[in-house]
């Protein structure tokens, strides 16, 4: 299980990283809406399964519960909506793949609603076969917001680390775990704590590399590296500022794990309070003014607050003797943590409001919780029937995805933007 302090080096089968990730939804929803799921017109003869990835998408947000659709049919035909109504079908989303001339394809779709009698609306796509995939999460969004209400997250990606053969690789994929790409290349040195910056081009991480942790940004359209902070002692857990200026990061130079700030091009660092005590894995609030972090100042560890200007901490955690690894929800909401019960780290989530906190998973071992960017979903890494895994779920628990490559270690995930 992750350290409290640092970081955590573990063993495991070997994975077949390029391996396609398998989506696996647990799980029933309150209030799932039934909605109708038609073929899209074309996609045998497509490279990506339009339909089948936008229903994976739907169903694995806990909002929706797929049903058959109406066989042939696309975006261009008048469906019965009463006799789907009758069949219990709130919405209906029917489309088309077709290959153009220069090679690319024209996705389509049509979105309606059964309750209210009413066509929603479309989008239409011209796109590479590269981006199919993109096109589908942008259909998934469009059916997400219109009947949720709220902006989905489909179009945004995850970052996570793999170790395969004692060798570590920093991974970007879709929301959904496929379309795997390396951003960092297989180094026997440690990578931990990726965490993507607010614009969702760079990352932030601590590697070994240099056989001593530092923190390192990498900017993903260049594959550029720069190195950040390489003190003397430790520099780890980086958090980027809302603004994306500033990276809040924990370093032992001056004695001790303390937290600074610094720009998030380098420089000298800034001690953000005075403290004896042990002080990491800060996270940002989404405006930018207050600071989560973890400390031992009360004997374990704990989750305090501080203000981004430096302060008096305030305790948030007194149920259990040892929360960890916070992460803040986007709409400023919630914070969800891990929790020791019993020997067990579990994940858990408090409604900064009222206080009170629900356990979500019945794992044993979760680490690094990460909201999506609609604050509706949290991923994190844990281990299901002996295998490391990642996975969703939705804040009440009840419906969870897996998102899990055949075999080894998968861990650290992070959650970025939404892709414009």
């Amino acid at each position: 299980m992750k350290k409290f302090l640092m970081v955590c080096l573990w063993g495991a089968a070997a994975l077949q990283a390029q391996a396609q990730f398998r989506v696996e939804v647990s799980g029933v929803g309150a209030t799932q809406i039934p909605i109708a799921m038609s073929l899209f017109r074309g996609d045998e003869l497509a490279p990506q399964k339009i339909g089948a990835i936008v229903q994976a998408d739907l169903e694995r947000s806990g909002q929706f519960k797929a049903q058959e659709g109406i066989a042939g049919m696309d975006e261009l035909a008048r469906p019965d909506l009463g006799a789907l109504r009758q069949r219990g079908a709130d919405a209906l989303v029917a489309g088309s793949v077709t290959r153009l001339a220069d090679g690319r394809f024209d996705v389509r779709f049509r979105l309606w609603d059964t309750v209210r009698n009413q066509d929603l609306g479309g989008l239409i796509q011209a796109v590479n076969a590269q981006d199919l995939r993109f096109a589908a999460h942008k259909v998934s969004d469009f059916v997400y917001e219109k009947l949720i209400g709220d902006k989905g997250a489909f179009t945004s990606r995850i970052t996570y680390v793999t170790k395969t053969s004692g060798l570590y690789t920093l991974w970007v994929a879709d929301a959904d775990g496929e379309n795997a790409q390396v951003a960092l290349p297989p180094n026997n040195e440690p990578i931990i704590s990726p965490t993507w910056s607010p614009s969702g081009n760079q990352l932030a991480y601590v590697s070994f590399q240099t056989r001593k942790p530092a923190v390192y940004v990498h900017e993903l359209a260049t594959g550029k590296q720069r190195l950040v902070a390489s003190f003397k002692g430790s520099n780890s857990a980086p958090a980027w500022s809302p603004d994306g200026r500033t990276i809040a990061l924990t370093l032992s130079r001056d004695g001790g794990s303390q937290l600074y700030l610094m720009d998030a091009n380098g420089g000298e660092p800034r001690r953000l309070m005075q403290s004896s005590a042990i002080d990491t894995e800060p996270v940002y609030t989404a405006d930018g003014k207050t600071i989560y972090f973890v400390s031992d100042r009360g004997g374990s560890p704990q989750i305090y607050r501080v203000p981004a200007s430096g302060g008096n901490a305030e305790r948030v955690t007194f149920s259990g003797n040892y929360n960890i690894s916070p992460a803040l929800s986007p709409d400023g909401k919630w914070l969800a943590f891990i929790s020791r019960v019993n020997g067990a780290f579990k994940l858990h989530l408090m409604d900064l409001a009222s206080g009170s906190v629900s356990a979500l998973t019945d794992t044993f071992a979760d680490e690094n919780p990460s909201f999506s960017p609609n604050s509706r979903l949290i991923i994190f890494a844990t281990v299901l029937q002996g295998k490391e895994a990642l996975m969703t779920t939705t804040l009440d628990g009840r419906v969870k995805a897996r998102l899990a490559g055949q075999a080894g270690d998968i861990r650290e995930p992070d959650w970025g933007p939404v892709q414009k």
